[in-house]
Formats: C-alpha cells, structure tokens, sequence
C-alpha cells in the first residue's frame, strides 16, 4: 500500500482543547493592560470589574432581570457544588449523568445521603430517559457533555409546574446553546469554556425559586466557606454586586472582560451560537460521509455544538482487542500533535479511545476544515501500518 500524502495547507491555530479552550480571534496580552493588579478586589476599581463582569454576563446572555448573577471560586465544579451542597435535601432529588463529570454529581448526591434517584445514561454518548424526571423533585443535569459530546435535546421534559428547584450544569453550554430560563433555576458554567478565559472561576445564576430556596431551607450539615451563600438567614447580596466570597484573579477578570466585549462586537449571543453550530457542522458534515469514524452520540438531536466526540469504527480496529484500538486512536492524536495541526484533540482518558476537537466560538471555522484532511492522513497511515504487519 502506498504511504498517502500529507496535506498542503496546516490550520493557522491547532488548538483544539475542551478546557481551558482557545482564545478569542485577535487575542493578545496587551488587551488585558486596563486590568486592577495590585488592587484589593474590595476595592471600588476592583468591585467596579467584578460587577461590570456580572452585568455584561447579563446582557450577553440574557439572563432575567430577577435572576442573581455571582463569581464564585472552584470553576464550574465549585459553582455546582455550592448549590447541592447548600440547597438540596429538601425534597426528593433526580440527578442525570452521561459523562464523568455529570457522574460527579451522582457522587456528590450519595455523599450527601440525600434521597436521590439517579438516572445514569450507558453507554458513554447516550442520554438517561429524561422523562423519569419527577415534577415534585429537585433536579441537577448536565446541559451539555463536555466528555461524551451529547447535549439535551431540549428542555421540555422539565415540568413548568415544577416544585422543585433545577440546577444546571451548564459550564460547556452557556454562550453556545440556548438556555430556557423559565426551566432553570440555578445555572452555572466556568469562564475557560466557550469564552476561551482563564480557568479558576465559576458562575453561579440562581432564579427567584433559588433564592427563596436559600432562604426557606437550611440543610442538616455544615457548609464550607466557599459554599456559603446566605447569611443570617437571607442571601448573602453582595457577592451578586460584585463581592466574592474569596479573592479572585483580577487578571483573569478582564481576561473574561475582554471576551465578553469581544462578543459582543461581532454580534452578540446569535453570533456565537452560529460559530459553534458553524463549526460543529463542519465536523459532523465530514464524519456522516466518511465510513470509518462516527460522532460517540448515536441521536443527532443530542450531538453536541462545542465538544465534538467521535469515535472510530472502521472494522479493521474494531477488530482488535481493546488495548489496541485504545493505542491505535493514541498514535492517531499523537501523529496531529507532533505535525502541529492539532493539540489536546485526544479524547478524555475515561471516554472511549477517538478524537475530541472542540468546536466552540472562539474556534475558526477554517481551521476545523484544514484539520480534516490531516485527521484523514494519520488514519489512513495508520491503517496501512497496521495492515502491513498483519
């Protein structure tokens, strides 16, 4: 068999992680010279960029005027910790998880002893049946499976006239999915996702019904610190001005600053969800017409638009054992790697063996359609290696 040819043409950035993601277009450190270094983050400059993060976040988004919007420590995780740790046990509990960090939260609600149902989707890629959620129960998902590619389809398997209290991890969906807001009432997500900012930092966004949660319900165990969002009985406002609970980086505050007004120059939320859905289509356009690899989500109504799993089912390496097929995907990440065409692209180490590339939009369409062919060139190097020592 001859060796095929590597392509012409490398895309103008490789990076393709899932987390911390690719900067915005254009970036560079000097956009961050108007940051507060050296200042208390209580002071009135430093306050000043925290609240000015919060209400952009408002904006861009279009979080509800009634909704409460804080920076909170520990990224996402941090961020839906702090809800499950400081408001469920009220009630019954569903928790939905198709991917490792969703089965985070199934971990958290067992140590917690609360009465929880949890709904785990197998294999990786396929959701939990979503109607088993129970109108009388609170309950925590993951809107968009950073590690397994599958998004909820919708959010119409919520109830409107829910009693309880939704918590949505939305840490790789915000800013790329729409949000129905009416079916959430605390939404959380990290700023080294879709915004392609500095990692460490969480948001939380809690309804009305969050609140009245805090406030009505004291859980049966201690709450750390970092966890504490109410005091003396009533929510703790001003970490939702602007003053957080711990101190935060006020570089990575106007890192996050500078991409939100980024987003806001090409347009706004609309502009983002087009890059992502852009991008991703680009991907799953190629993989429908190409026999040997596949999205790791089997219903293209749950594909997801940032990270975009895909597994290899050519027969040839489905053929082999396990341990094969699992250094055969290595090799493949590792040939684009050292061609630097792309980096981090491997997917997540307890995920089946393939390719995560993520698509969210601080990611250049051009570069997704310059790395396909390179993804087709290693593949196909690849098998004929393999074939040459059968």
């Amino acid at each position: 068999m001859s060796i095929p040819a590597k392509p012409a043409a490398k895309p103008a950035d490789p990076r393709f992680s899932s987390g911390p993601t690719k900067k915005r277009p254009g970036w560079a450190l000097e956009h961050l010279s108007g940051a507060a270094l050296g200042r208390s983050h209580r002071s009135k400059e430093g306050k000043a960029k925290l609240k000015e993060a919060i209400d952009r976040t408002r904006a861009l988004l279009g979080v509800p005027t009634d909704y409460k919007i804080g920076i909170v420590p520990a990224s996402d995780t941090g961020a839906v910790e702090m809800a499950m740790w400081s408001m469920l046990g009220e009630r019954p509990v569903d928790v939905f998880a198709w991917e490792s960090f969703g089965e985070e939260w199934v971990t958290d609600a067992k140590l917690l002893k609360i009465d929880a149902a949890l709904h785990v989707g197998r294999p990786y890629g396929a959701l939990p049946d979503l109607a088993k959620a129970r109108r009388d129960a609170d309950i925590v998902f993951t809107q968009n499976g950073t590690t397994s590619g599958a998004k909820i389809p919708d959010f119409e398997w919520i109830a409107d006239d829910r009693e309880g209290i939704t918590i949505n991890d939305a840490t790789s969906a915000a800013f790329a999915q729409a949000i129905e807001w009416t079916k959430c009432d605390v939404v959380t997500y990290s700023w080294q996702k879709v915004m392609g900012g500095e990692a460490a930092h969480g948001m939380i966004i809690l309804s009305p019904r969050a609140v009245a949660r805090l406030e009505s319900y004291t859980p049966d165990r201690p709450i750390p610190k970092i966890f504490r969002l109410v005091k003396k009985g009533k929510l703790d406002a001003e970490i939702f001005e602007g003053a957080t609970i711990n101190t935060p980086s006020l570089l990575a505050t106007e890192d996050y600053l500078d991409t939100l007004r980024w987003a806001e120059s090409i347009g706004g939320l609309n502009a983002l969800h087009a890059r992502a859905d852009a991008n991703a289509k680009t991907l799953y356009d190629w993989a429908q017409r190409t026999p040997w690899i596949a999205p790791l989500a089997d219903d293209p109504r749950t594909w997801s638009n940032t990270g975009v799993c895909l597994k290899i089912v050519d027969s040839r390496i489905a053929a082999l054992a396990e341990d094969a097929q699992a250094e055969f995907a290595k090799k493949l990440v590792s040939m684009l790697e050292k061609e630097g065409v792309a980096l981090d692209a491997g997917a997540y180490r307890t995920a089946p063996p393939g390719l995560r590339i993520w698509c969210g939009a601080t990611v250049e369409q051009s570069d997704i359609e310059a790395l396909i062919p390179w993804i087709e060139w290693a593949f196909e190097t690849l098998a004929n290696d393999l074939a040459k020592a059968a």
